[in-house]
């Protein structure tokens, strides 16, 4: 219920049928907030990769997404998307190997900047024609 005494306001919390903090609903948004996220940085990096998605086929869980990656070199990693970072979890699309104990990465810019040169490249070529846009923009 709530209350609005002048400028105050006043929730009562044991009069509400619902939870504000059901754990359920809490769940869901954290799911969604990580499948953005990792949507996102698929998006972000395409451009530098062969092939990139977020995996239909591995069970999201709660704060774990993955995300399968093709280099530019061929190599086929599956990743782990967490909040502690992102890791490389498997060697092969949709293939987690519990036995790996890979580095997290803060970003996937630095996880691709270690696994592949070509994604090195492609990242340096966009920056530099940026950089000369720019520049031409700028004169």
């Amino acid at each position: 219920m709530c209350l609005v005494k002048g400028m105050e306001i006043h929730y009562q919390l044991e009069d509400s049928p619902v939870s504000l903090f059901d754990g359920d609903c809490i769940n869901h948004m954290k799911d969604m907030r990580l499948e953005a996220e990792a949507e996102a940085v698929v998006n972000d990096v395409l451009f530098a990769v062969a092939k990139m998605y977020v995996s239909q086929n591995l069970d999201s869980v709660l704060d774990v997404d993955y995300i399968n990656v093709e280099t530019r070199e061929e190599n086929h990693y599956c990743l782990e998307l967490t909040e502690a970072g992102i890791r490389v979890v498997g060697y092969a699309f949709d293939q987690v190997d519990e036995r790996l104990s890979t580095q997290y990465y803060e970003t996937v810019y630095s996880l691709l900047d270690t696994l592949s040169p070509g994604y090195r490249e492609a990242f340096g070529n966009v920056l530099l024609q940026r950089l000369e846009r720019q520049q031409q923009n700028g004169q």
